[in-house]
């Protein structure tokens, strides 16, 4: 990106959230667009599309601290400030920010870049540098030795088998060589992969910048993650639950496990399968499912008079008691 959009774009706004936001909340505000604006969830919606691709690149920068930071100090430089071109009274644009700052048109102070600097090379003389402003995060340089290239930002989706099992995937970048990148097992929606050196080479014989790859996973039918978690929900008949039975339940990538449904088991238990959730270099979490009792929509005759002597014979309760109590207190 190059730092003058820095100063154009409000990545706070874009996201919707305050400048001091904590890197917890940034995530999960992310999270909730990303899965609003995907374009799996807007097939063929452009604005969508585009407004995916804006907060994509609002999170890239404000995700990484570093980035942040310098982000923060750019736009700093000229928020809520006015500038003047010399003598004529009108407000001046981006470069009479940098003008005003060396002394205006024609009164090159010392130490300042000589005239026809690019913005980078302000910058660089600023902070003692010699220009290098990344493609999305870059950084001011040192005054000594040759300048790292520029680092590059890009986004990747994944299906959610590929970012639980890990892959290695291939980037075509536009007008460049193909970069095959090596997905790690566990990579979660929203994650950032730093790919040292697949960045931009250098202008004067440094080192190459970096690639700052952003993933996103699509939803997987069945399966949902939660931590290192994989839940499923689990549909039961109202016999199963009821008397209680032995069923069989998905496991993502492999053979379904049997599970022993306990007498009168109610919608929402969890059963936990040990073990079978993602696994990472963190650890390793487990299967949990859900029981979710299935009401058939249709009875024949004999079971419906067998539910209805069923329920003569039950005690006369009313389990909602206890709920209309509380909402009175």
């Amino acid at each position: 990106m190059a730092s003058q959009d820095w100063f154009d774009k409000d990545f706070y706004a874009v996201l919707g959230v305050s400048k001091n936001v904590t890197d917890a909340e940034l995530k999960k505000t992310y999270r909730k667009l990303a899965r609003q604006y995907h374009p799996d969830s807007n097939p063929g919606d452009a604005k969508a599309e585009a407004k995916f691709k804006e907060i994509s690149e609002a999170h890239s920068v404000l995700a990484d601290p570093e980035t942040r930071k310098e982000y923060d100090q750019i736009r700093a430089m000229g928020s809520g400030a006015r500038f003047t071109a010399g003598g004529g009274g009108q407000q001046g644009g981006f470069e009479d920010v940098f003008g005003g700052m060396f002394g205006g048109p024609g009164q090159q102070r010392r130490g300042a870049p000589p005239q026809g600097s690019s913005f980078e090379d302000l910058l660089g003389g600023m902070f003692g540098g010699g220009g290098g402003f990344g493609q999305s995060t870059g950084g001011f340089r040192g005054a000594s030795g040759p300048t790292k290239g520029r680092d590059l930002v890009a986004t990747t989706a994944l299906d959610f088998v590929t970012a639980i099992n890990g892959d290695t995937i291939t980037l075509q970048p536009s007008g460049g060589k193909p970069i095959k990148v090596k997905i790690p097992a566990g990579v979660s929606d929203g994650q950032k992969i730093r790919l040292k050196g697949k960045g931009e080479a250098s202008i004067d014989g440094g080192e190459s910048g970096d690639l700052v790859l952003t993933v996103t996973v699509r939803k997987h039918p069945v399966f949902e993650r939660d931590g290192l978690n994989l839940r499923v929900d689990v549909p039961v008949t109202f016999v199963e639950a009821t008397l209680g039975a032995t069923i069989e339940v998905p496991t993502l990538g492999g053979e379904p496990v049997r599970l022993r449904v306990a007498a009168g088991t109610p919608s929402g238990r969890v059963l936990r399968v040990k073990g079978r959730g993602v696994t990472t270099t963190k650890g390793t979490g487990d299967l949990l499912a859900m029981v979710q009792v299935a009401v058939p929509s249709h009875l024949p005759a004999a079971a419906q008079e067998a539910l209805e002597a069923f329920a003569k014979a039950m005690p006369a309760e009313n389990p909602r008691t206890e709920l209309l109590a509380k909402a009175r207190d």
